[in-house]
């Protein structure tokens, strides 16, 4: 990785880098040097760029978003990069609130809507083209001669179809706003200061919860990205089952690596931190170090995502045996996993309370547990006591869109004790786990992790499984196996 010509990164006033010159700051570089940076650049405009494919919607979720808090300045940012180790960034993943209101994920962006006497002016406030004048754009670590060209505001503005200004301007802007300010906390240190004695964390917190809801209800272009983030989902799925020879040669990472390959050719990247938990870590609900050998005779618990590049996620999860084949009592626990999602999936309807299909899938697992004298019985007392949270441990779906858990700070009312609407896309991933240290079973279930989750559609009829294509039930999954192993 070459080394930057500074010993520390400029700030981003558009004079900085110029009076650092001027001053000596910059060993090594000649003032003929420097004047030889500033020309012989050619035009590279981009003219006549067609919107982003989300534009319309954006526009109406800022229409909703305006109507909603009449009179009020509003300030949604994108965030900052954010430092990995010495002078490395994380790669930048933009706010939610803002990619879902602009389409534009770039860093330090921010969306303003300043109220007028009918509704909104818009603005989006980005970081402009490196100046080249003045030496930025090869003096500063963030110029685009390091880290690549971005549009200009004139392009913004065609691609997003919001007016555009210079980012660097609105802190001083904001500090002279007058009249109500809300603005979405913890993603821009810088912004949140110049709005001090503005804001409440009260009135912060409405808005913020209000940008969750919205995406309670995709509309067809999510949908179609879903769809989208689910199909290369299912290629990942397929690439792992083909190289299982080589991760038990390995580690689980061979896996993890594998697909985050096809994440990476096909989307933005992966969703969330792949779990690929083989043998007794598929009891760990997070495994994500990723760093246990994989055996046959062992399962293996694979919870992966792809992201697209709009920044939707797949959340797909599928317990398959390393050798291509079920033992007895893993096919045993296997099959009372996929009957509770078969319930819980049925249960998945317009009009039908939120709750309802993990209602449905715990009483199937209760009724298992019961049935094989892990639990004593009737299923309805253990319900009741919740004692099938022993091996069940978790929820059994949540909300899919932009976030892996997404609407997550909705109001409980709108959500969790709320009834599904069609557009509300949501996984269905009941599971069964016996840890390797739980005296309470049998040995032999001990360190038998299996969980089979799905992202389902609530259509004006019932559902759809977007994930379909993967299969399921225990033969099929053989048989699917063996037909990629060939």
């Amino acid at each position: 990785m070459a080394e930057e010509l500074t010993p520390e990164t400029p700030e981003t006033e558009a004079e900085k880098p110029i009076k650092q010159r001027k001053n000596g700051l910059y060993p090594g570089v000649s003032e003929e040097l420097a004047e030889n940076m500033t020309s012989g650049w050619a035009d590279t405009e981009l003219r006549d760029l067609k919107p982003v494919a989300q534009a319309g919607q954006t526009a109406r979720r800022r229409a909703a978003l305006s109507a909603r808090f009449p009179g009020e300045r509003l300030v949604i940012p994108a965030g900052n990069l954010k430092t990995r180790s010495n002078d490395t960034d994380y790669p930048f993943r933009s706010s939610v609130e803002y990619a879902y209101l602009t389409g534009n994920q770039t860093e330090d962006g921010v969306l303003v809507l300043e109220p007028t006497a009918d509704d909104h002016r818009e603005t989006i406030y980005l970081l402009p083209r490196s100046d080249r004048s003045n030496g930025e754009f090869w003096l500063s670590g963030q110029g685009e001669l390091w880290v690549g060209r971005r549009h200009s505001l004139a392009e913004a503005e065609q691609l997003y179809g919001i007016p555009a200004a210079d980012v660097r301007e609105l802190p001083e802007k904001l500090k002279a706003a007058t009249g109500p300010v809300r603005v979405v906390r913890g993603y821009d240190a810088g912004i949140e200061a110049a709005l001090t004695d503005k804001v409440t964390a009260e009135r912060d917190e409405e808005l913020r919860v209000f940008l969750s809801e919205m995406r309670l209800v995709k509309d067809d272009f999510e949908i179609g990205e879903l769809q989208k983030a689910v199909d290369s989902t299912v290629r990942g799925f397929e690439d792992v089952v083909k190289v299982l020879d080589r991760a038990k040669a390995t580690s689980e990472r061979y896996i993890e690596g594998t697909f985050f390959l096809r994440a990476r050719v096909e989307g933005n990247d992966v969703g969330y931190g792949t779990i690929a938990a083989a043998g007794p870590h598929a009891c760990t609900l997070h495994w994500v170090r990723n760093d246990g050998p994989v055996r046959d005779g062992d399962l293996l618990l694979l919870d992966a995502g792809v992201e697209t590049h709009t920044l939707y996620t797949a959340d797909v999860t599928r317990t398959l045996p390393v050798n291509g084949t079920y033992s007895e009592i893993q096919k045993k626990i296997y099959d009372a996993v996929y009957e509770a999602q078969e319930a819980g999936i049925a249960a998945v309807k317009p009009g039908a309370k939120y709750r309802d299909f993990h209602d449905a899938a715990q009483r199937v697992l209760a009724g298992k547990l019961v049935e094989w004298g892990l639990v004593e019985g009737p299923v309805e007392r253990v319900l009741e006591l919740g004692l099938q949270r022993r091996w069940t441990l978790h929820g059994t779906g949540h909300m899919l869109g932009m976030d892996v858990h997404d609407c997550a700070v909705a109001r409980t009312e709108t959500y969790v004790d709320g009834t599904l609407e069609p557009g509300m896309v949501l996984t269905v991933e009941p599971g069964l786990y016996f840890q390797a240290d739980d005296l309470t079973v049998p040995e032999e279930y001990r360190g038998i992790g299996v969980r089979i989750e799905d992202d389902i559609l609530v259509t004006e009829d019932g559902n759809r499984n977007l994930s379909a294509a993967l299969p399921r039930r225990s033969d099929e999954v053989e048989a699917w196996m063996a037909a990629l192993r060939g």
